[in-house]
């Protein structure tokens, strides 16, 4: 007779329970002797889940049914692969305060005594829930450079730099838009009612001391400001923000936005993501600069179309995208953070700019050369619209990073364009391939288990650029550094 198991597989004990259930005595003893395990084998007891044959099966009939909604690339050799090596090395920062982290990337920064002609360096910059902004030095040993305290009444959600590091915008927790240069704030502004999650600048090409800069909160509002700035020995005191020059409101709570120019004509767009939508959603902000004064570009702010990332999905609401990232190498590829749950999944899709057509603002188009509307061509344009959209999409793929509906996704692209990495709030950050949408590599050992990673940034660093890394914070209170 077989020694008989201390320890049954769960698959013995399914089945010995299926067994004594449906009352196949002869079988189960048969089963019981033949394998060695216990008499008691399959019994239920309150200290075992209650697991049934019944019951896996129709998990994995739901599992299937959500496997079919992803899509994966194939797995061509030496295009868009997981390039090696990759950080994998944690190095954590001591911080000079104990909070949660809230945001951090590696920006450029210059201290208003530096000298006007040197080059701005690149600092890690960190802010936390103390309401506190650190910057540490990117070489050797991450040495504190500053501290920054009392700048702002409620903690930081999100910054950018702009002029080679000489001016830093910082948006907070209680609405305000605060512009920064080294520990002076020159201006701030309150439009937001509460929570300005996000800020996001893009320096205009067809004016060199202008720019245009886009604050969402949660009060459903997005505003964009036109921002003139003087160059290099200007008068630091006439920066200011002022009035915003366009108000969108939303139907919903804003979740990520980000500024882009169209490929073909150079007009600047701000692409918004709002939650319980499955929409981007593009908004016309300037002209493009060798643009006639007769250009069709609307007015500052205005909808000019929306793109679907689930185009054939029959539910009403299947996810929101709630970060957006450009790929460093294409200008109209897109990585999406999504909101399903319980795991993150992300979509890499391509843009479909709004063309003259889709905005209507032709103005050769007559009523004589416009084709009656009838509901077989609004269903037939309809499904032509949605196989584009689908088209667009090249990869929809499960990251298994667990998630709630209270988390704060986040993607960032590898600098070479090879790939991805997102959070999770059980401390890993995933890496995924760009081609295949696979899950390449974990980033673990760094944060603590089970706790969220609340931001993360990937790019190159060094003297000259030629270090990758990835930066990372969380609510365990760690920033980390992740090295090759």
């Amino acid at each position: 007779m077989p020694p008989t198991s201390s320890s049954p597989s769960l698959a013995s004990i399914l089945i010995a329970r299926f067994l004594r259930t449906n009352s196949y005595t002869e079988t189960l003893e048969a089963f019981i002797r033949e394998a060695g395990l216990p008499r008691d084998v399959g019994q239920t007891s309150d200290k075992e889940p209650n697991w049934t044959i019944e019951g896996i099966l129709q998990e994995k009939k739901t599992f299937d049914q959500s496997v079919n909604f992803e899509r994966y690339g194939k797995d061509e050799k030496n295009k868009d692969v997981w390039s090696e090596p990759a950080p994998s090395k944690p190095s954590i920062i001591q911080t000079p305060s104990s909070s949660n982290l809230l945001a951090a990337s590696v920006e450029q920064w210059k201290q208003p005594r530096d000298d006007e002609d040197q080059d701005a360096s690149s600092y890690i910059i960190a802010t936390g829930a103390d309401r506190q902004l650190h910057v540490f030095q990117t070489t050797e040993g991450n040495g504190r450079v500053a501290s920054f305290m009392g700048l702002s009444d409620s903690p930081i959600l999100s910054f950018a730099s702009f002029r080679n590091g000489r001016y830093v915008l910082m948006s907070n927790m209680s609405g305000n838009l605060l512009l920064q240069r080294g520990a002076d704030i020159l201006d701030r502004r309150k439009d937001h009612a509460k929570y300005a999650v996000k800020v996001c600048v893009h320096e205009s090409e067809a004016e060199s001391g202008k720019l245009w800069v886009a604050t969402a909160g949660w009060d459903s509002k997005v505003f964009v400001y036109s921002v003139s700035v003087p160059e290099e020995g200007g008068e630091v005191s006439d920066v200011k923000i002022g009035e915003p020059v366009a108000c969108i409101e939303l139907s919903t709570l804003p979740e990520s936005m980000l500024f882009v120019r169209y490929g073909d004509t150079g007009e600047l767009v701000l692409i918004v993501s709002r939650r319980d939508s499955t929409y981007l959603y593009y908004y016309g902000i300037e002209s493009p600069p060798s643009a006639s004064s007769t250009s069709t570009m609307p007015s500052v702010g205005k909808l000019i179309g929306k793109q679907n990332l689930a185009p054939h999905s029959n539910a009403w609401v299947a996810f929101s995208p709630s970060c957006l990232a450009l790929s460093p190498h294409d200008p109209a590829l897109l990585a999406v953070a999504t909101s399903t749950l319980p795991h993150m999944k992300v979509i890499i899709v391509r843009l479909l700019f709004p063309s003259a057509d889709t905005l209507d603002l032709d103005p050769g188009k007559t009523a004589a050369t416009v084709e009656p509307v009838t509901h077989a061509s609004q269903a037939l344009a309809s499904l032509s619209l949605q196989n584009r959209e689908d088209a667009a999409i090249f990869i929809q793929a499960n990251t298994f990073a667990p998630q709630t509906a209270y988390s704060t996704p986040q993607v960032v692209w590898r600098p070479d364009g090879s790939g991805v990495w997102v959070n999770g709030d059980d401390g890993v950050i995933r890496g995924i391939e760009t081609r295949t949408g696979k899950v390449v590599s974990l980033l673990k050992d760094g944060h603590v288990v089970g706790c969220k990673v609340r931001t993360i940034w990937a790019g190159w660093v060094g003297d000259n650029g030629n270090e990758e890394w990835v930066v990372s914070g969380g609510f365990d209170k760690r920033l980390i550094v992740w090295r090759v």
